[in-house]
């Protein structure tokens, strides 16, 4: 909690950087007996400050299942954990794109992608959805990603997925973000024919 707190200064985190925190911080996650537990959600939190820079992304991703470790919080983790989560290998691919992108697919983190992209905060949907453009197998630019092409971007990474389970499941969430978004819409014209009338 002490570090998270000195992390929230920005200009502490060149400090923090320098005494090496990233494989004590991933062992404190990975130790943790819940992934939901407020030290999991800390430690993620201030794992997505310190990937803002090239020393802490490298950090990350030198250590062996240190990417692994932040996937499971992105599925295991409390909302605020997920969002923490997602936001670091947000952060990672954002930062070099055609360097990380397979990397950050190995670790299998499209079956939990697509279910914040359902149940997350309004803040991971976005970082999840922004992510899933990113991991597509081409460059994808339009700076709003709208409900018909999460499905086709899904489609995309899913084709190119190993492993016959996670692209079950990657199947079964996309069929879980239609039938919700043809509920909302439902109970959208509903609450519209309502009020017309």
């Amino acid at each position: 909690m002490s570090l998270y707190n000195i992390s929230t200064l920005s200009q502490n985190l060149l400090s923090l950087l320098s005494l090496h925190p990233i494989p004590p911080l991933l062992s404190l996650i990975t130790s943790c007996p819940t992934k939901s537990s407020k030290i999991a959600e800390k430690s993620c939190a201030l794992l997505e400050s310190l990937v803002a820079f090239d020393e802490g992304t490298t950090a990350l991703i030198g250590e062996d299942g240190g990417l692994l470790t932040v996937v499971q919080l992105i599925e295991e983790g409390s909302p605020l954990g997920k969002e923490y989560a997602v936001g670091t290998i947000l952060t990672i691919c954002e930062s070099n794109r055609d360097k990380y992108r397979e990397l950050i697919l190995k670790e299998g983190v499209i079956p939990g992608l697509l279910e914040l992209t359902v149940h997350g905060t309004p803040k991971s949907r976005t970082k999840a959805r922004r992510l899933l453009e990113l991991l597509k197998n081409s460059t994808y630019n339009r700076p709003r990603l709208e409900a018909d092409t999460i499905q086709n971007i899904v489609s995309d990474v899913v084709s190119q997925m190993d492993g016959q389970d996670c692209a079950d499941k990657a199947r079964r969430m996309v069929a879980e973000m239609v039938r919700i978004s043809m509920e909302q819409s439902l109970r959208h014209l509903k609450h519209r024919a309502f009020y017309v009338n």
